[in-house]
């Protein structure tokens, strides 16, 4: 058991990077990232981190810079991102699994003056406009100075110290200013509800919780997965790990955690040792969290619902979501009570910008207990603008003085216990006959059909079609008269070899791809 560090220490912390050189001098022996075979300790990786931001000064990178970041998961990936903090630069982080065309456009959104990545990366840059455009390209790797590193700027806490893009799944990609204050205001509130403890050794997959891991001084071991491709993901060697590392607790997607408890089920994998698991980035329905019971018993698993611009908005255990599977193509799907660092409420759907002078015209756009509404949340953790997107930041935000208020674009609602249900996207809301369709609904209650792996629900030239992508060994004939009992307004079925899922996290589905799939 490791000693938490004084809390008068952190409390005067001021950004992400000082979290690292308290960590250092508390954990200097202890692991801080472990990937492929390889492992560096925080005293080490404290060391590495100034070197490197010492040679990103010699190259020309300086404070206020916009850097694009091409690594994937790694130990190099936070090195060299927590170098760029130290310098005041903004890293610019863009998916593995990113393709040309979002790269592309993500670099002209964020017009950055130096490309750092991986060779395949640089080959790249040789074919892309864009990334010729970058006048400082680096590779992965750095020169040590020979001098003790200098650094001559102060973090402020309000300085840009990362820029993440949104799916771009409702349009074009939304570039994310993450301030040190935020950054520090997001690890504040994701520590209390993901139990963060120095001792824990967590194998994640979802970036943002290293950065949470390295602040707490915890163990983070990043396993061989290629996000670009998520089905090469290997179950049994995640297994292995976790035996090897004594690892203690998982977060990742939805879909790695359904692939582990399958896993785990269909070859009886010991899982005891597993304290806590945490997942989130899509939607988990209530018969994939009885999977997740079901292999993983002995577990605390937890799921959070947030976004890009505000995480986490809430949490729910699977236990809860199973007691409450119910009535699930009416009610939605329940994700728990909001987290206490955050404010939601449900405001009309529209797609016209909003603005309110005082808190009581955000109160009249609010919805009736129970009614459908597009969640809005506030607090300090609570992205308040986007990077070169003045469109965006209209659409998106309410700005009531200081307050800041973000649409999520989610709808659903709030019930009298303050518990939140999700409806789907607002967007995506069917009108058929004057009755509000939520596809969102559908896909609920699909899941509860043994034999569906997914499900939706399309409108095709006014035509309202249940689509399914089938399990193994499924049965038609029996999936068609359980849609037939149930409550459902629809014109068609239809089935088909793939739902095409988002690249992210591949769990949630990409409706316009799968449109024109259909159509």
């Amino acid at each position: 058991m490791f000693p938490t560090p004084d809390p008068l220490i952190f409390n005067e912390v001021k950004n992400v990077i000082e979290y690292l050189h308290v960590n250092a001098r508390e954990y200097p022996d202890k692991v801080a990232i472990q990937h492929k075979g390889r492992f560096i300790t925080y005293a080490s990786l404290e060391e590495d981190v100034l070197q490197t931001a010492a040679y990103f000064q010699t190259k020309g990178i300086h404070k206020g810079d916009r850097v694009l970041v091409f690594v994937p998961m790694s130990i190099d990936l936070y090195r060299i991102v927590l170098a760029l903090f130290k310098i005041g630069a903004t890293a610019v982080f863009l998916d593995e699994w990113v393709s040309k065309e979002r790269m592309e456009l993500c670099c002209k959104i964020a017009e950055c003056k130096a490309f750092i990545g991986i060779w395949k990366a640089r080959l790249f840059s040789y074919f892309s406009e864009e990334l010729r455009k970058i006048p400082i390209k680096l590779r992965v790797d750095y020169e040590k100075v020979k001098t003790k590193p200098t650094f001559n700027y102060k973090t402020d806490p309000n300085d840009t110290a990362l820029i993440t893009f949104t799916t771009g799944s409702t349009g074009t990609p939304k570039a994310a200013k993450r301030t040190h204050s935020f950054l520090l205001e997001q690890f504040n509130a994701l520590i209390e509800e993901i139990y963060l403890t120095p001792d824990a050794i967590d194998l994640t997959m979802l970036p943002i919780f290293v950065l949470c891991n390295l602040g707490i001084g915890s163990t983070t071991i990043i396993p061989e997965f290629k996000a670009s491709k998520p089905d090469s993901l290997d179950p049994a060697q995640i297994f292995k790990l976790i035996q090897q590392h004594k690892i203690n607790r998982i977060s990742a997607s939805p879909f790695v955690i359904k692939k582990m408890a399958t896993y785990a089920l269909e070859n009886n994998v010991e899982t005891t040792k597993l304290k806590y698991i945490f997942t989130g980035g899509a939607p988990v329905f209530p018969k994939e969290a009885q999977l997740y019971e079901k292999a993983f018993s002995h577990s605390n698993v937890e799921i959070l619902y947030g976004s890009t611009e505000a995480e986490p908005i809430s949490k729910i255990n699977i236990k809860t979501l199973i007691e409450h599977k119910t009535d699930l193509l009416k009610n939605g799907l329940l994700v728990g009570k909001p987290t206490p660092l955050i404010n939601v409420k449900t405001i009309k759907i529209t797609n016209e910008v909003m603005k309110c002078h005082t808190p009581e015209d955000m109160n009249l756009l609010e919805v009736s207990k129970k009614e459908i509404g597009e969640i809005a949340v506030s607090g300090n953790h609570v992205l308040k603008e986007y990077y070169n997107n003045e469109e965006a930041l209209l659409r998106n935000k309410i700005f009531i003085g200081k307050e800041v208020w973000h649409r999520t674009g989610d709808s659903g609602y709030l019930d009298d216990d303050g518990s939140l249900y999700l409806t789907g996207r607002c967007n995506q809301i069917i009108w058929k006959n004057d009755q509000l369709i939520a596809p969102f609904l559908y896909e609920n209650f699909l899941q509860t059909i043994d034999g569906v792996e997914i499900g939706t629900v399309l409108d095709l030239n006014n035509n309202l079609s249940i689509i399914i992508e089938l399990s193994a060994k499924a049965d038609k004939n029996y999936i068609e008269q359980e849609i037939k009992k149930a409550e459902m307004i629809y014109d068609a079925i239809l089935f088909v070899p793939k739902i095409p899922r988002d690249p992210r996290h591949n769990s949630k589905i990409e409706y316009a791809k799968l449109f024109e799939q259909v159509k």
